[in-house]
């Protein structure tokens, strides 16, 4: 999940054009009407780049319930956030060489440099076992959804392990495509001889919108539990992203 600053609202400020007036006397019928001047074409207003997009409100409203998780599991306050009714401007940063050592939090789409208009996420924690569940949806402009899927598809590469400064342990990462969810998926699974079970993350791409779950458990390495609340939030967006 995302910890990022607070929301940035794009405010969209429409140019208002002058009407301009003069006192003259009237054209010989003969006289051709004259051309549109260049400054008024200039104020005719452009094409919204964010229509059609999910807001944050309605991505809020695709992420799993708390009636999806099992019991013994809580939604996490500080975890839950959006980007509201209003959209945010994207970004693109130059990243030559992923920081693999975000790979130990949760706010993995970061490693991409890449960040959409709009976002929802929020988490479920066991507090028993130290289980979670977190989710997250990012919508995208144009095809840059496909572009993030495709760089969390090489995160392997760049990352095949990191440092681990809670266990003090090397942690491997290691990463596979999955079929038949959504617009194409990959699974992110990190393992340590230190750790109790594992921790997965798949990222799945609906349209202009990207899903990630991340999943950390004891008993396995995630891969389970996470594909199966991908599977919800692919199913929620279906035809809406």
């Amino acid at each position: 999940m995302r910890q990022t600053s607070p929301v940035v609202s794009l405010l969209a400020v429409a140019a208002l054009p002058l009407a301009l007036t003069a006192c003259s006397s009237p054209a010989p019928k003969s006289a051709a009407p004259a051309p549109a001047s260049a400054s008024a074409a200039a104020a005719a207003p452009s094409a919204d780049p964010n229509k059609g997009l999910l807001t944050g409100k309605q991505l809020k409203a695709a992420l799993a319930p708390a009636s999806f998780f099992a019991p013994g599991f809580t939604a996490d306050p500080a975890d839950a956030r959006d980007t509201g009714t209003t959209y945010r401007l994207p970004a693109t940063a130059d990243v030559p060489q992923p920081d693999c050592t975000k790979l130990g939090g949760t706010s993995w789409t970061d490693i991409t440099g890449i960040s959409g208009v709009s976002f929802a996420q929020d988490a479920y924690v066991n507090k028993n076992s130290s289980e979670e569940f977190a989710q997250e949806i990012d919508v995208y402009r144009d095809t840059t959804a496909t572009t993030v899927l495709d760089a969390l598809g090489q995160i392997s590469k760049a990352c095949p392990s990191y440092s681990d400064e809670a266990t003090h342990s090397t942690v491997t990462v290691t990463e596979k495509p999955l079929t038949g969810i959504g617009d194409g998926a990959w699974a992110i699974t990190e393992t340590s001889p230190a750790w109790q079970g594992g921790t997965t993350l798949v990222a799945a791409r609906v349209g202009t919108s990207v899903v990630t779950v991340l999943v950390s458990s004891s008993s396995d390495k995630g891969l389970t539990g996470a594909t199966k609340l991908t599977n919800q939030l692919v199913g929620a967006l279906k035809g809406k992203a």
